[in-house]
């Protein structure tokens, strides 16, 4: 992404609240922390065009952000989504220099960190450590993709929306998620009127409350029965590589002396 006309971005000199920036060790986030800004996202806002030069990443503290390919109709199909568990761009830890979908925040108003792309570059060529960290979520983030890919190809979708609440579910505080039916046709490549229905049929196993604009988790273990094996797979990454341990209370001394500086 790049910088846009908008809030002008702050210092970081708070606890990180993305799990990537504050999983990295004391050593490493000194590096780049005096790089490290923070700005303020809003719903609907894009924050890259797809073959946009990449000049810094960005790290969601909340809210989701949705990545999407363009097609030549103008329509759009959503790849995947990312939240404060991971970073935008994954693609530049790969060698690529420019966005190859669009980015666009999808829920809540939060704020994120940005880092320069040159910074993270060099962060992963001196640190092994933290270059592991950012290469768990980019597994992570293609197990995502394909089970994304496989639910399309096989489940109903009934059942591939009860999963993508479910992801959504897991990047918010709360229960509430601010979605709009023309947002949830769009992920799932269906009309409104067949989300619609489907949404009635949750709501009949009460594992949500549709409300206009909203819709509440109301049982989410019933919402991951019905999402079957098609929920979990990334998730299990996360946990079992422990890249969501907040490891922030390491970080308060340094966070202090860069208050002080």
């Amino acid at each position: 992404m790049r910088l846009s006309d908008g809030a002008p971005p702050v210092l970081v000199v708070s606890r990180p609240r993305n799990a990537l920036i504050a999983a990295l060790d004391p050593c490493d986030y000194a590096f780049v922390a005096p790089d490290l800004t923070r700005i303020c996202l809003s719903r609907g806002q894009i924050i890259a065009t797809a073959k946009q030069e990449v000049d810094f990443v960005c790290f969601p503290e909340g809210g989701v952000i949705s990545l999407s390919d363009i097609l030549d109709d103008g329509g759009r199909v959503e790849i995947g989504i990312v939240g404060r568990e991971g970073m935008t761009d994954p693609a530049v830890l790969l060698g690529c220099d420019r966005a190859p979908y669009e980015m666009a925040v999808e829920v809540g108003q939060h704020e994120a960190l940005l880092l320069p792309a040159d910074r993270l570059y060099l962060l992963c060529r001196r640190s092994p450590a933290a270059h592991a960290v950012f290469l768990r979520f980019v597994q992570a983030f293609m197990v995502q993709i394909a089970g994304t890919l496989a639910c399309n190809l096989r489940d109903s979708t009934q059942k591939r929306l009860a999963r993508h609440l479910l992801m959504y579910h897991d990047r918010i505080d709360g229960d509430e998620i601010d979605l709009i039916h023309k947002h949830i046709a769009t992920m799932l490549g269906v009309r409104r009127a067949t989300v619609t229905d489907c949404l009635h049929i949750l709501e009949g196993n009460q594992a949500i409350r549709n409300q206009r604009g909203h819709i509440v988790i109301r049982d989410r273990a019933r919402l991951e029965e019905i999402a079957g094996e098609s929920y979990g797979a990334a998730e299990a990454l996360w946990t079992d590589h422990a890249v969501r341990q907040i490891r922030a209370p390491q970080l308060e001394p340094l966070l202090e002396s860069l208050s002080a500086a």
